[in-house]
């Protein structure tokens, strides 16, 4: 058997309808409002577009601020060349190229509303140059685990296939 709630009746049958209602409820539904109450009107444009600039330059700091964990990844991936550690290595140097790729595109959106094409690359020129500059900062540290873990060929030794060789001395006499 199934009990079922009548909610037309709640307000009449209740034993809860003696209490007082709860500090700022008002029993009436809606409140309404008359043509004397102040209206706010919405801010100015160039508030707004100050407001996007500044939106841009967090978004242009944030893989600046991503470094510190990508910097404990790779340390707690470790030195040796494993699938883990190629697999975040990997990561850390491919996405500096996408962001680089979509930069136009990630940045229209911060574009101020007087900008004739704001996927521009002259549409927040200094954000943007920022943008870069995180991202090669990254790239760069990619590039440091590479190096340490010896998958970047520096040594000269990693070039001696491609040394050529003088004639021996002793052979240079004949």
């Amino acid at each position: 058997m199934s009990k079922t709630l009548e909610y037309s009746t709640l307000e009449t049958a209740s034993k809860w309808r003696n209490l007082p209602p709860p500090p700022g409820f008002s029993k009436t539904a809606s409140v309404h409002f008359t043509s004397s109450t102040p209206t706010h009107t919405a801010p100015p444009p160039e508030a707004y577009n100050q407001l996007k600039e500044k939106r841009a330059l967090e978004f242009a700091t944030a893989p600046a601020k991503s470094l510190p964990m990508q910097a404990f990844m790779l340390y707690m991936s470790g030195g040796g060349v494993q699938i883990f550690s190629m697999g975040i290595v990997f990561m850390l140097l491919l996405t500096p190229f996408k962001n680089l790729a979509g930069m136009n595109d990630a940045f229209a959106q911060f574009a101020p509303s007087t900008a004739t094409n704001p996927r521009a690359f002259t549409t927040l020129a200094l954000q943007k140059l920022i943008y870069v500059a995180c991202n090669i900062i990254t790239l760069m540290v990619g590039l440091w685990k590479c190096r340490s873990m010896g998958l970047l060929p520096l040594g000269t030794g990693d070039w001696l296939a491609f040394e050529t060789r003088g004639l021996a001395p002793e052979m240079a006499l004949f």
